[in-house]
């Protein structure tokens, strides 16, 4: 739904858009295009990432863009050239919690995210839905690669910013929300949750 999920970020012409964790740069591209010419995209990697790591695909996808540039950081200290209208995520919030991965820690993540936009900006995250209630999964064989949407909420709110909307439009109620998200029997079609977060004027 690239349509509705532009329309939910507010990423309009002229935008500057932070982009967390990119991957092979599906959103960069809808960024990139929205914002225009007088626009900026940054997807932002890790310091360290290097060609054929997971992260890094999104390189060539943004020197296709004259409005897209890298951005390169950690993920706990996100930095970016400029004051930001929009800091968006999806679907990695939760990897942030899983020790191997050793991405860093959220709730600083959250708070660079505020430091980073200006007064208004919103925070767009989109992740793969766990049960209520769920326990933030830290490893191990049997993670799902979910995230409780409460918990999300909570941990944003507590780093100064506002609650705005959420979207229904990615949820799928037939998800039981306990399988791994890469089995091949949801995978795709996983339930998820987007929510908007707004900082203070």
């Amino acid at each position: 739904h690239p349509a509705e999920t532009l329309a939910f970020a507010n990423v309009q012409p002229g935008a500057r858009v932070g982009e967390i964790f990119p991957g092979g740069g599906y959103f960069t591209r809808l960024f990139a295009v929205a914002v225009g010419d007088e626009g900026r995209v940054y997807p932002l990697i890790r310091p360290e990432g290097v060609a054929g790591d997971f992260e890094t695909p999104v390189i060539a996808v943004a020197a296709q863009y004259p409005s897209a540039t890298m951005a390169r950081a950690p993920y706990d200290a996100l930095a970016f050239p400029e004051p930001l209208d929009v800091v968006f995520t999806a679907q990695n919030y939760h990897d942030m919690a899983i020790t191997e991965y050793g991405m860093g820690d959220r709730n600083a993540m959250n708070a660079s995210a505020f430091a980073a936009l200006k007064p208004g900006g919103l925070y767009v995250i989109i992740d793969h839905s766990a049960p209520d209630g769920a326990a933030v999964e830290t490893g191990g064989p049997n993670v799902t690669h979910r995230i409780d949407q409460a918990t999300v909420r909570r941990e944003v709110e507590a780093a100064g910013f506002v609650f705005d909307s959420e979207s229904d439009v990615l949820r799928n109620p037939a998800d039981t929300r306990t399988v791994n998200v890469f089995d091949p029997a949801i995978r795709g079609h996983t339930d998820q949750f987007m929510m908007r977060f707004r900082k203070p004027e």
